[in-house]
């Protein structure tokens, strides 16, 4: 019996949740959004997976690379642009595509010699403040590029919405008719909707969505889990239980002792812990799927092992498996229970987990 956690990767509910974003945005493009590994569920395997995607977006040349070594050969969108000038022949030779956020990205593309042109994306910053030129800057970077020799024509426009997961804030629609002021009258491809722009706002939709974190069925929305928008979890986490222990009423468990029995019971030990990426801070009560019901971690989780509470009547057996997350038990009630978001868990997941792809 191995004791190497596992993480199974649904390759099915990938392309059904595809599908869904297919449904909720039926005129746009999609540029699936494959940064971070993937959002940890393995950048390649996932990529050849997505065979229905328009293109693909990495936050790297890294990344982009690494699809391109793969054999990938639809488009790929470096979010983060490139570094310097020295890249831009890497980005020609490799037909990827680049964002352009700030002035020394197109400088270098006004002051360089290619043998070829690139495609462009123009991010602006609509309030977001993070990557993207001000709204001040448009009218002369958009002129620019399309004098820029090593451009090719046709610069797609972009901008990244700060608060599309807060359904009562102002700040969409404000970023919103920001982004279709600048590009009225331009007959330009736009993307303005991630993940959950493309199922709350519907009218940032535009050419081109790039969703991420729905792609992987999880949704972006405090308080909900990605059942509830019709999409299924790509990752299912699992272990095993490894050692079974009797405790008394008043028997203090883990690290610091701060979790204590108020009645006899059995404890479970299961070999994951946050050397896997399961979170440090997840607090006691937090669920985990064994046998066909709930039972919540006792005590501090470990580098190697967590310990949850069976109860007193438990049947459970060494070797029996133990989900973390996925289809039984939904990651973001997790990440709730860890004072984190879904996002960290999936990217924190450490080698030490054997990845399985169903």
């Amino acid at each position: 019996m191995s004791r190497r956690p596992v993480a199974q990767i649904n390759l099915a509910a990938l392309q059904h949740n595809l599908q869904r974003v297919r449904e909720l945005a039926p005129n746009s493009q999609v540029l699936a959004v494959l940064k971070a590994n993937a959002y940890g569920h393995g950048l390649v395997r996932v990529a050849q997976a997505l065979t229905e995607a328009d293109a693909f977006a990495v936050a790297r040349i890294d990344e982009a690379l690494a699809l391109r070594t793969a054999g990938i050969v639809k488009p790929i969108v470096l979010l983060e642009g490139f570094y310097e000038a020295a890249e831009l022949p890497v980005l020609l030779a490799n037909n990827l595509q680049t964002v352009v956020h700030n002035e020394l990205q197109l400088n270098a593309l006004e002051q360089t010699s290619l043998d070829g042109q690139l495609k462009v994306w123009l991010k602006i910053d609509t309030g977001m403040h993070r990557l993207g030129i001000e709204p001040a800057q448009f009218s002369a970077f958009y002129r620019r590029l399309w004098q820029c020799s090593a451009v090719l024509p046709g610069i797609r426009l972009m901008t990244h919405f700060c608060c599309a997961d807060e359904l009562d804030s102002i700040r969409t629609d404000a970023q919103l008719s920001l982004f279709e002021q600048l590009s009225s009258g331009k007959a330009e491809q736009r993307s303005l909707a991630n993940s959950a722009a493309i199922l709350a706002w519907p009218t940032s939709h535009a050419e081109w969505v790039r969703p991420g974190l729905i792609l992987h069925g999880i949704s972006p929305f405090s308080a909900q889990v990605g059942q509830q928008h019709q999409l299924q979890p790509v990752m299912r986490l699992s272990s095993r239980l490894i050692a079974l222990r009797q405790v008394q009423q008043g028997e203090r468990v883990g690290y610091g002792g701060q979790w204590q029995a108020d009645k006899e019971t059995t404890l479970g030990v299961i070999a994951v812990g946050y050397g896997d990426g399961y979170p440090r801070h997840a607090s006691n009560g937090t669920p985990v799927w064994l046998n066909g019901r709930e039972v919540g971690l006792a005590g501090r989780v470990s580098m190697d092992m967590i310990t949850v509470d069976l109860g007193p009547e438990a049947q459970d057996k060494l070797g029996d498996e133990a989900v973390l997350w996925g289809p039984e038990l939904a990651i973001e009630r997790i990440a709730a229970a860890a004072g984190t978001i879904p996002y960290e868990l999936l990217c924190n997941i450490t080698p030490r987990v054997d990845y399985q792809y169903l």
